[in-house]
């Protein structure tokens, strides 16, 4: 029960912290148009240093690198098995830029915006846990920067090592990683220098989640409310993604017999709403912008039932 309130007042607040992105759109002082920037700065700026700061929390150890790549390799299995199930389902249908948007929508997950406040507030005991959902976000870019990247455009072109490698996900592992391996800490303990860069990180990273929110409350102000609550797909997309998707998980998790600190971290991330970068993905590509915003959208706001109730199986 504990992890049911912890997680409906979290989630609450962060909705709540959606609502000067609404309000400024709505008297206009933020153009619609003007969305797209906040997002880059969300994808390119905010998301590189919450990863520097999760990994920078976390203390390397063998054992703790070989549980991240187990992580890693379980999770990118997962996405790709859901992401080309629902590919073949409406693979008969991809000329529609709905259905496109919807394949992915099923699968990706807002698991580093709001994965590691949820993560940091519900597991305390678990002090790496923000690095996991690096992994997660890692694996997730890695698919959404190629395969998603192509079905949303139907050009296969995304699909190459240099979509894989030069992104902002990746280029902030690059950076991260070696301090993470040599368990060099960026902190006041290792000179001045560092303390501020260590203070410059924190902020930049913790800000990624109420930059996410404000971004999704700017989307808000800027759609027509009835549409998101009458497309039948994204129903679709946040019931597959926010329900089954996790549960599936779960149960590959008991059925791998993995490590418990591994199995309810990738759960609760599973469980996170639609990943909002699905919106991004689609504003950076030109495609599918309206059922991309809806989606996300109805998932933020379905996260504050389905969340909470999944997290009672904690």
């Amino acid at each position: 029960m504990q992890a049911f309130l912890t997680t409906l007042i979290l989630v609450g607040i962060m909705l709540l912290t959606a609502m000067p992105g609404y309000i400024l759109v709505k008297i206009k002082a933020i153009k619609p148009e003007s969305i797209s920037a906040f997002s880059k700065v969300l994808m390119y700026v905010c998301q590189p240093a919450l990863t520097v700061y999760s990994f920078n929390k976390a203390d390397f150890t063998k054992q703790l690198g070989i549980n991240l790549l187990i992580f890693l390799g379980i999770i990118t299995a997962l996405q790709l098995v859901f992401i080309g199930f629902f590919y073949l389902v409406f693979r008969k249908k991809s000329d529609n830029i709905d259905y496109r948007i919807t394949t992915v929508a099923t699968t990706l997950s807002n698991c580093s915006f709001l994965g590691v406040p949820l993560l940091e507030a519900l597991f305390p005991q678990y002090p790496n846990a923000p690095a996991y959902s690096m992994m997660y976000f890692l694996s997730m870019n890695l698919l959404g920067w190629t395969i998603v990247s192509a079905i949303i455009t139907r050009n296969k072109k995304y699909i190459s090592v240099k979509s894989m490698i030069l992104n902002p996900a990746v280029l902030s592992m690059a950076v991260a990683l070696p301090f993470f391996f040599t368990g060099f800490k960026i902190s006041a303990d290792n000179g001045e220098f560092f303390g501020r860069l260590e203070d410059m990180i924190n902020i930049l990273g913790k800000m990624t989640t109420p930059m996410c929110m404000l971004v999704m409350g700017m989307r808000l102000g800027a759609t027509k409310i009835k549409k998101i609550f009458t497309g039948w797909m994204q129903y679709f997309a946040v019931g597959i993604n926010q329900i089954v998707f996790p549960l599936f998980a779960l149960g590959v998790l008991y059925l791998l017999n993995v490590e418990r600190e591994i199995m309810l971290c990738m759960y609760i991330m599973c469980a996170c709403p639609v990943a909002s970068v699905v919106q991004n993905y689609a504003e950076i590509l030109g495609e599918g912008q309206e059922v991309a915003a809806n989606t996300v959208l109805l998932g933020a706001m379905c996260s504050i039932a389905t969340l909470p109730v999944l997290a009672l199986l904690v």
